[in-house]
């Protein structure tokens, strides 16, 4: 018989499973992982800041992606590095904790992909009619992209949890690495099934917009290129559309493994692992791709380190 505890505010979460010989191979792997990221988008951010030639929609838009990448891991993996290093009875959190962690985690999977939308845009208007692309991409209309992105992700997110919150509790514990809103509403022994028809709605509508903008805008773009006979303009189109298409193909694939892995009970433990490297993988990899394909970037780290080696020999 499963013990039954009424809206307890107190959750046991089930974590990660990792034997004594791998936990701290574990613990260190996520540790630098988390490191790298903060580091890496930090750096980035504070880059496309200080060099006035990164003052550019393209870059400014790509701020919201590191700020995404930082949000969303410093959710989930000071807590999961935490739990690692304690055994499975004292991995407790508070209900609240619990929510405000799940509101986050679904947070970070829907702006990734409403600012990888709203980057799509800029893309599309730099290259199929680039002649309006100043008077278009205004600062005006970078803030008002930029509210778009986190708006909707915020509202669609809030209306999620805020069905979750609703239900009343009968189980203590998150069988998961972290807090999510499906294991808050499988928390519950009432009907879910409005839970699950919105949550599938909303997968599916987010899912849709962002695949079909990304076919939609990349099919226009491809039309410009064959039928333009400026090779600067397809080279540059190639290069900066590369490197959206792909940060796109890692964010994406990282969350349909995880999705996938769910109709797989006997493979939990590949679900788990996948959950946490959907907030790892694009994360760490986002800036290093942006920063390789980017010249802007690249000239301006050149330009720093040549000033490093001169400081030497200049204060002799």
């Amino acid at each position: 018989m499963e013990n039954y505890t009424y809206n307890s505010f107190t959750l046991q979460m089930e974590g990660y499973s990792v034997t004594k010989n791998s936990m701290y191979p574990v613990f260190f792997m996520f540790f630098i992982s988390y490191i790298v990221i903060i580091v890496m988008n930090v750096g980035i951010s504070l880059l496309i800041f200080i060099d006035k030639n990164l003052h550019q929609p393209m870059y400014l838009l790509f701020c919201n992606l590191s700020l995404s990448d930082i949000i969303g891991s410093t959710n989930i993996l000071p807590r999961l590095l935490s739990d690692i290093l304690r055994p499975p009875s004292e991995r407790l959190i508070s209900y609240y904790e619990c929510v405000v962690q799940a509101f986050t985690a679904q947070l970070y999977g829907t702006t990734s992909h409403t600012v990888l939308m709203i980057m799509t845009y800029d893309r599309y208007v730099a290259i199929c009619i680039p002649l309006r692309y100043a008077t278009i991409m205004t600062n005006k209309m970078l803030i008002k992209l930029t509210a778009s992105a986190w708006g909707v992700a915020f509202v669609l997110v809030g209306i999620l949890l805020g069905l979750t919150i609703r239900l009343n509790r009968c189980r203590t514990l998150i069988r998961n690495p972290f807090c999510d809103n499906a294991s808050l509403f499988k928390l519950s022994c009432e009907s879910v099934f409005i839970n699950n028809v919105y949550g599938l709605t909303f997968t599916v509508v987010l899912l849709t917009a962002s695949i079909g903008s990304m076919i939609l805008t990349y099919g226009k773009i491809t039309v410009v290129c064959l039928t333009s006979k400026n090779k600067s303009l397809n080279t540059k189109a190639l290069k900066t559309c590369s490197t959206h298409l792909i940060v796109y193909l890692i964010m994406l694939f990282s969350g349909m493994i995880s999705i996938v892995l769910h109709r797989f009970p006997q493979y939990s433990d590949y679900r788990k692992l996948s959950a946490i490297l959907f907030f790892i993988v694009p994360g760490s990899l986002n800036t290093v791709i942006y920063g390789i394909q980017s010249k802007e970037i690249r000239k301006f780290l050149s330009e720093m380190c040549k000033s490093k080696k001169h400081l030497p020999s200049s204060n002799k």
